[in-house]
This record gives C-alpha cells, sequence and structure tokens, in this order.
C-alpha cells in the first residue's frame, strides 16, 4: 500500500513537474481573428473587431461612432494544450485613453478567460495591459497541465483594439474551436447591456447568460445611447439574427418612448417578420431610494412601456400585428438594494441576477420558435 501511495506521488511530482512553464518561455503568436470569433454583430468590417462598419452605417454621434466599432461581447474560441496563454494587443490612440471610475480596467481595456470544465465555462484568468505599457505581452495564465483545453477569451468592453494576438508556448499548439454557441441572439441596450460597472469584460449580463444556456448573446449594447435612434435601428433591420433582446428603456425618458417605441418596433417586424422582439423593462436603480425626482423620472419610464405594450395588443388586428413582440420583467438586486456601484449600474452580482432574472423567460419565449 505505501508502495502504491508513492507510486502515485511521484508521477503527481512528474506530471507537474512537466508542465511547469518555463522561466524564459518562448511564444508564437496567432491573431484571434484567425481563430473563431464568436458574438460578433456584422460581418465583413474594415476591423476584424468593431460590431458595425462606420463607413457604411451613417448618422452615429462621434461618441457613438467610437462606441459601435468597440467588441464589447465579441469573445475568441481556441482550444490549444499550451500550459501558458498571454494576449498581445494593439489599442486604437482612442483606446489606450479610456477611463472610467465605475469599471475596472480589467473590464474597459483588458481579457476575460474562461476554460471548459464538465461541459461548463470555468472562470480561468483575466489581465490587463498597462496604459503606460499598452503594447506588452499579458500574461493571462501559466503552468497548465498541458492537456488540450477549450478555451474562451472575453475582448475589452470600452477599448477598440486594432490587432489581438494569443500567445501560447513554441512548442505547443492552437487551433480555431467551432463556435460553442448557438444561434444568432442580438441584444441591444444601454450601458447596461454592454457592461459598464463589471469586474472583467465577460461579466456582462448577456455574457453571463449565453455562458448558462448555449445560446449566442451577442452584445449591441451602447452606453447612455440607446434611444430607439432610426440610424440604431438601420443596423438592427440589416443584422442576421434569430431573435433580438432589448434594453430599450433604460436610456430614453418616458417622452421618448411613447414618440419613439411603436415606429421602432414596426420597422423591425417588417424586416424580420416572425422573429421574436424581446423588450425588457428598465431595472430599478438604486439612485431612486431617496432621489424623489429619479423615483419619478425612471418610474415613469415602466408605467409608459406597459401602456404601450397593452395599447399595441389591444384589438385583434394589433394581437396578430405584435403577436412576435414581448415584454418581459428584469431584476438586478436585492431586497436589501446593495448590488449598485454607483447608483446606476449593477455589480458582477447584480448582473448575475439580472441574467438569472429573465433567463427562464427568455428560454421559454426562444422555444416556442425552435430556439435552444
Amino acid at each position: 500500500m505505501k508502495r502504491i501511495t508513492l507510486l502515485s506521488a511521484t508521477l503527481l511530482l512528474c506530471i507537474g513537474a512537466a508542465a511547469q512553464t518555463p522561466k524564459n518561455v518562448k511564444y508564437s503568436f496567432t491573431e484571434a481573428s484567425d481563430l473563431t470569433l464568436t458574438g460578433k454583430l456584422m460581418p465583413g468590417t474594415p476591423n476584424a473587431y468593431s460590431r458595425v462598419d462606420t463607413l457604411v452605417y451613417k448618422g452615429f454621434t462621434q461618441g457613438e461612432n467610437y462606441q459601435v466599432r468597440l467588441g464589447a461581447g465579441m469573445a475568441v474560441a481556441f482550444k490549444t494544450n499550451s500550459t501558458v496563454i498571454t494576449v498581445l494587443t494593439e489599442y486604437s490612440p482612442e483606446g489606450n485613453k479610456y477611463e472610467t471610475s465605475s469599471t475596472t480596467c480589467t473590464s474597459y481595456r483588458g481579457y476575460d478567460l474562461y476554460i471548459k470544465k464538465d461541459g461548463k465555462w470555468l472562470y480561468a484568468a483575466s489581465g490587463n495591459a498597462r496604459r503606460t505599457k499598452p503594447n506588452e505581452n499579458v500574461l493571462l495564465i501559466k503552468d497548465m497541465d498541458g492537456s488540450e483545453h477549450e478555451c474562451l477569451m472575453y475582448l475589452p468592453e470600452y477599448a477598440e483594439v486594432y490587432s489581438v494576438k494569443v500567445g501560447i508556448q513554441d512548442d505547443a499548439k492552437i487551433e480555431a474551436l467551432e463556435n460553442p454557441f448557438r444561434h444568432r441572439i442580438v441584444v441591444h441596450g444601454s450601458s447596461f447591456t454592454q457592461g459598464v460597472s463589471t469586474s472583467r469584460s465577460g461579466m456582462a449580463y448577456p455574457s453571463q447568460l449565453g455562458r448558462r444556456t448555449g445560446l449566442q448573446m451577442i452584445n449591441f449594447g451602447c452606453a447612455g445611447n440607446c434611444k430607439m435612434q432610426s440610424y440604431f435601428c438601420d443596423v438592427l433591420c440589416d443584422v442576421e439574427a434569430d431573435a433580438f433582446i432589448f434594453d430599450a428603456f433604460s436610456n430614453p425618458s418616458a417622452e421618448i418612448i411613447e414618440e419613439r417605441l411603436v415606429g421602432f418596433i414596426d420597422r423591425l417586424i417588417e424586416a424580420h417578420p416572425g422573429t421574436p422582439l424581446i423588450f425588457q423593462e428598465t431595472i430599478y436603480r438604486e439612485r431612486r431610494n431617496f432621489n424623489v425626482e429619479n423615483e419619478k423620472f425612471e418610474g415613469a419610464k415602466n408605467v409608459m412601456a406597459r401602456k404601450l405594450f397593452a395599447q399595441m395588443k389591444s384589438t385583434k388586428e394589433g394581437k396578430q400585428k405584435y403577436k412576435d413582440v414581448y415584454l418581459i420583467t428584469t431584476c438586478a438586486t436585492t431586497p436589501e438594494h446593495d448590488t449598485s456601484v454607483d447608483g446606476t449600474h449593477p455589480d458582477d452580482h447584480g448582473y448575475y441576477l439580472w441574467s438569472k432574472s429573465i433567463e427562464k423567460q427568455v428560454v421559454k419565449i426562444l422555444a416556442k420558435y425552435g430556439i435552444r
């Protein structure tokens, strides 16, 4: 018995020694766009890591033009037997300047690595280049066991990148992984959808929902600017999607919702007949707790949304025309209302609660359309 135990311990030590990453490891690099990009909104963009081709789609403000060129929600899927994974980034000039007080740099300009274990995506590592050294090779993880792993690495949430190179030890191999997600569910919304105030770039609620359900959630969040504008609708009408989820009531006032909602939906129905359009009520923002004006302003949004949905489906013709349009509820907080970072945006746990609050509702609706 002692001999067997000793032999087992020796084997474990040998495996550990073999898997240890060399101190002076030599790397080989592969451009992420040569692997598999998941969550990409539109193909054929001049920059592979952009969501929208702003040479084709016009009307955006300067800030919006930058936002739609970001890779928020996109991830690169690959498999490798390397014991070490690094990432080398070329940021755009704007991408190396952005700062925020409520979102960590690992989220807005860094990477979030997941590895599949027992059929589920498990957090593995995260990291980001320093603003003072934006082109450094960033170590994400080392000393893995040297067996082949399926990996999913989320791109920066709020930094435009021109090049993303995945680094492995030069005697290892890396291959594109077949897209691990099913269908194309486009999620359009505010900073909430984009993932502002997350600690890591894979923690926005669409990404969390995608990892749990296996459905490809394509993030088209644009912080502060999701107000059902006609030029955003131009993109949404042209995009290929099996379903849409909207966080459309967080940025606009009740008056703008009343002015734009029905026309926005009508255009989408015409462009995507028979496609489910799932609208979410905006979440409860904790800054409402003691601010009377905020309470009034925020409460009016959900009241208006419910009113308009009731009106749209109040007649036989309306029920038929809007049969594929849904309004669902959301929750991103606890009874104690302690999941907010800044009174507006949830923290990671709040986004988890949000994704859980809509999961059953979304899955049930999508199943009606054969989207599973």
